[in-house]
This record gives structure tokens, sequence and C-alpha cells, in this order.
């Protein structure tokens, strides 16, 4: 393992992570962190629920990665991962109807995808752009918030992190098809709720940096130290040296 792990395969950081690699377990969460908390943000509208979810997420998949066989990429199985542990813990809390049922109506077409699916943000770098996008990307996620169930999931995973519709399918055990519908009601009502307030752009929402991600990863660690793994115990502090870990209790 070279230095410049950031040039690794996410197939190779997982090889390296079984082996005992801190270093490489430590660039594959904080390289994926983003994609699996918009995953379980999406299922369980809570970011403290989603934070907690993606800690016990990497958990499992850290007691699996000498089994990956590599049938998917890595990413489609970290991500499998966590939207299961979402909805097993939206389950578990019982607070909301589980998210994926079968959907209702009988006019699902096959909606194509448009130029305008992917909202690129502007690219304008003018502090007063920047200052109105983070104004902006925080309405997008009040009204996300909004969006029924059904639709957040597929608006999270299709239209804010952008995975190819069969993917999310996949993940979310739908058809193409439904979710291509589900994605243009999301889209709709979206639009809809905005309107006049904002020109449609939504790449910069639910971002999961900074001190998040990294709170994350030292939690992982401190679970993996607590467990006997020596090796993770200074990881842990050097991940997250401000203050001790939010460890979860599962696991």
């Amino acid at each position: 393992m070279t230095d410049d792990i950031s040039k690794d395969t996410d197939l190779a950081l997982v090889q390296c992570a079984a082996g005992g690699d801190v270093k490489a377990f430590d660039r594959l969460m904080h390289r994926h962190n983003q994609r699996l908390f918009r995953a379980a943000r999406g299922i369980l509208r809570n970011d403290a629920d989603a934070e907690e979810a993606i800690q016990d997420a990497w958990w499992n998949a850290y007691q699996h990665f000498g089994q990956f066989r590599a049938d998917s990429e890595p990413l489609t199985w970290l991500t499998r991962i966590a939207v299961n542990e979402s909805l097993q813990r939206l389950r578990r809390n019982k607070s909301r109807v589980a998210l994926v049922r079968p959907f209702e109506g009988g006019d699902e077409t096959e909606d194509q995808p448009s130029q305008e699916e992917r909202m690129p943000a502007p690219e304008s770098t003018h502090p007063e752009n920047q200052v109105a996008r983070q104004q902006l990307s925080r309405l997008i996620e009040l009204h996300v918030d909004e969006l029924p169930d059904k639709y957040r999931s597929v608006f999270m995973l299709r239209g804010i992190e952008g995975m190819d519709f069969s993917d999310v399918a996949s993940l979310l055990g739908l058809s193409a098809a439904t979710v291509r519908v589900r994605f243009m009601r999301a889209r709709g009502l979206l639009r809809k709720a905005l309107q006049t307030e904002m020109d449609f752009s939504v790449r910069d929402a639910f971002e999961f940096a900074g001190v998040r991600c990294d709170r994350v990863v030292a939690g992982v660690f401190a679970r993996l130290a607590a467990r006997g793994d020596r090796s993770f115990a200074d990881a842990g502090r050097e991940a997250l040296p401000a203050f001790a870990p939010t460890v979860s209790s599962a696991g």
C-alpha cells in the first residue's frame, strides 16, 4: 500500500481494509460517506438517524470485507448495506410507514430522462452567488424532506446523488419504470413548491463532509477498538481529536 492511497480503487481499498489496513478503511469511509449519508437520509428524514445508520452500515461492511467477491461495484454493495440498515432502523423506530411499498396508481409510464435530471449547480464563484447557493441548497433540503417517503428516497439517490435508474431500482427493490415515474413526480412536486424561488439546482444539497464525516469514521474506529482491534484505537483518536466519537449502541 502506497502513501498516495487516494489513487487506489475501491476494490483495492476494500481488500486492504479486510487485511487490517486502517488507512485504507479511513480513505474508503471518507470517500463514500456522502453517498451513504444521502441514501440513509432519504429514508430516515433525520440527520442524526442517518448518521447512526451509516456508522452501523460501515461496521457491518467491515465484518464482511473479507467475503466481498466483487460481483458488484464496492460502492453499490456499500450503498445497499446503508439502505438496508436504514430500512431496518425505520421499522425499529415504528415512527413512519415502511418506505418501500407497492406503488399506488396505474399510470406508471416510461418517462425518458431529460437533460435536467442531473440539475448541475451554477458555476459562478462570486461570494454573493455562493451565499445564494447555500441558501438555495437549504431551501431544497427543506422541500425534499416534505416529499412523500416513496418519492424522497428515489429523488435523493437519482436527483441528488445522480445514480442510474437501474441502480436505484436494484437498491430499493423497484422496477426501473417505477423509479422513473417516482423521480419525475418528485421533481414535479419540488418545482411546484419552489416555483419562483429558485433556478432548479440540487447538486450541493445534503452535503456530508468535515466534522460530520470525521465523526462517523471516528465512531466506527472506536467500535472496532472496543472490540479488541488495537490498531484502530489510535486511528479513532486521530480521526476526531476535538471530542469523543459518537458510538452507536448497535453491535
